[in-house]
């Protein structure tokens, strides 16, 4: 973002570009065997990691880790990190949980997956109802995968082709998702897509009603798939009526609502469903509800169940159905891990604590804007917050971005690792889980206060 942005006046790019370079050079100096092994990794996988992100989401050389304990994980060099970012949120239940561990343990002894069910599956889809408010669910392995299948069910039931996402969303690595807005078309957002990707996807201003009607009165959207919070360009709240106003277009114009709680799902007990009292025809949730282990899932109501169950996919001959499911779906271990993260990890409780966390890192963070009289604030929902570089927070995806100081970010992040803080991924905000404590969130606020202090003008 140049210099000009209205509300970081204040900050001085020069003192900013000399403490990231300071700063990287002492975080090289800190990491030996890292990047030994890194040299000895490029051999044989690209970017020396075993998957892109490894690289991608960081603009400093790849760590590699040791263990995790709690809410730190420790690196090869044996330097411990107190992570908010959380496997950008896979890991919510923090690391060495020994619930999770011991029913992972318990069930890898018995049989990882057996491509059958078990009764955990049952005792995980009658805890998801109970929570969400859908009665059927089905599982697979990322919400990518989830999104992809919703997609389908979505496209048979209203035989349409369309769907609608909003501006700044993230929905996993699908071809109809990886779109953006230029110029009011939509237009492929990465490289390797389908010349067709964009196609049948339309994206619009979260928040915009009435650009939302204009799409559904066409009357060629089978699905309108939205997160109930916006959370991949920093965060973005609804306004009042926004959701309520989605559904009632949604039903009026026959095409079927899809929440998104990948990410939310962390926020509030039963998500943000749950919490703002939403109704729609399909609910996604992955991250593996915060474990580590990688499942994803997504509920549905009777009347799509009963489609689904009826256009089942069978290897008989017979014509085909609807293109669901895979190998390492639903398996024993998943199974396993996530009924004991409903019944005894992911309680009212636990939620209730790390919610008041999340208060205590967004009051921390206003309150340091104030004292240096920034002209920001501070976003905020259950235990996330973040740094939003206006004083208003924004309504939409256009106006989420303006926050997406990169110069910024990356030299922040860099800073907080240095002094053992692990901070979020660039388009999110640091989040509290269940592992923090009070002098966590407040150890973190006063290393964010230090590096403001060392970038803003005298």
């Amino acid at each position: 973002m140049p210099s000009t942005h209205p509300f970081t006046q204040k900050i001085d790019r020069t003192r900013l570009a000399q403490l990231r370079q300071d700063e990287d050079q002492a975080f090289r100096q800190r990491i030996p065997r890292s990047i030994a092994l890194r040299e000895r990794a490029l051999k044989h996988m690209p970017l020396g990691v075993p998957m892109p992100w490894m690289a991608g989401l960081w603009r400093t050389p790849p760590l590699y880790i040791a263990s995790g304990q709690g809410a730190y994980f420790t690196d090869v060099d044996n330097n411990a990190y107190l992570d908010f970012n959380l496997c950008d949120l896979a890991m919510t239940v923090g690391y060495g949980n020994t619930k999770v561990a011991e029913a992972a343990d318990r069930q890898m002894r018995q049989g990882a997956h057996y491509l059958a069910a078990t009764e955990d599956a049952i005792a995980v889809s009658e805890e998801l109802s109970q929570r969400m408010g859908l009665p059927h669910w089905q599982y697979t392995l990322a919400a990518s995968g989830s999104n992809t299948e919703v997609i389908r069910i979505a496209r048979f039931v209203t035989q349409r082709p369309r769907i609608v996402i909003f501006g700044g969303h993230y929905h996993g690595h699908l071809e109809e998702t990886l779109v953006r807005d230029e110029n009011g078309q939509s237009v492929p957002d990465t490289l390797g897509l389908s010349p067709g990707s964009s196609a049948h996807t339309t994206v619009i201003a979260f928040n915009d009603l009435a650009a939302l009607e204009q799409t559904l009165a066409r009357g060629d959207v089978a699905l309108v798939l939205t997160e109930p919070a916006m959370t991949n360009c920093n965060l973005i709240m609804p306004e009042p009526g926004f959701h309520a106003g989605v559904r009632e277009l949604t039903e009026r114009y026959g095409t079927l609502l899809c929440i998104d709680e990948a990410h939310t799902l962390q926020f509030a007990y039963g998500g943000l469903t749950r919490a703002w009292g939403l109704s729609p025809d399909f609910i996604v949730a992955g991250k593996g509800l915060g474990s580590g282990v990688s499942f994803a899932l997504y509920g549905m109501t009777e009347a799509i169940a009963d489609v689904v169950t009826r256009t089942l996919d069978i290897d008989d001959g017979s014509p085909r159905g609807l293109a669901l499911g895979g190998t390492l779906y639903g398996s024993a271990l998943a199974m396993a891990v996530a009924r004991v993260m409903l019944e005894e990890i992911l309680t009212p409780s636990a939620y209730e604590r790390v919610a008041q966390l999340g208060s205590r890192l967004a009051s921390g963070l206003s309150a340091v804007f104030a004292e240096r009289q920034l002209p920001w604030s501070a976003f905020h929902c259950g235990p996330r917050s973040g740094y939003c570089l206006a004083p208003c927070l924004p309504r939409n995806g256009e106006e989420g971005y303006l926050s997406l100081d990169y110069d910024l970010i990356d030299a922040r992040r860099v800073f907080m690792a240095n002094r053992g803080y692990w901070d979020a991924v660039g388009s999110a905000g640091p989040q509290a889980c269940i592992a923090h404590t009070q002098t966590d969130i407040d150890g973190y606020v006063a290393a964010a206060a230090e590096f403001l202090d060392r970038i803003i003008k005298s």
